[in-house]
């Protein structure tokens, strides 16, 4: 356990909230629209680390957006986006593996079960966001209440 404390005050800006959401609901829409697919990142992913899978150019060009679209606005604005974290970075990577782990199990992230699935009304997406609520729910009371963390 770390023996410093470190504090993070998060801005509430709905409205910045609410425009992004918007956005990535339209994403998914228009992915839907247009192509038939589900816009959940890990499907997209996991379909494009073998090149020569179906539908290859249309997932990558749509991560290359998730990743670039975010660079260009930071970019253009001169704005730039801090990050810290007391946790060390080993812990960061066991933390992302469990969470892949999780992904992997749980047949789907966040996004495409808590964007797409609940937006079909699909029983097992429903079911799958209120696990990650709870699980999150859950960690933050542990991490913060019972082991004194941030």
């Amino acid at each position: 356990m770390l023996n410093r404390k470190v504090s993070f005050v998060t801005e509430f800006t709905p409205f910045l909230w609410l425009a992004g959401g918007g956005l990535i609901g339209l994403a998914a829409v228009l992915l839907m629209a247009f192509h038939g697919r589900i816009a959940g990142m890990t499907g997209i992913l996991s379909a494009v680390l073998p090149p020569a899978s179906p539908g290859w150019t249309w997932r990558a060009a749509f991560l290359v957006g998730a990743v670039a679209a975010p660079a260009l606005i930071v970019a253009l604005s001169g704005d730039s986006i801090g990050f810290a974290s007391s946790t060390p970075a080993p812990w960061l990577v066991v933390g992302g593996l469990i969470v892949g782990i999780g992904v992997y199990f749980g047949s789907g992230c966040t996004s495409g079960h808590g964007v797409c699935g609940m937006a079909r009304f699909s029983p097992r997406s429903i079911v799958a966001t209120g696990v990650f609520m709870a699980s999150t729910a859950a960690t933050v009371f542990v991490i913060r209440h019972v082991l004194g963390g941030l």
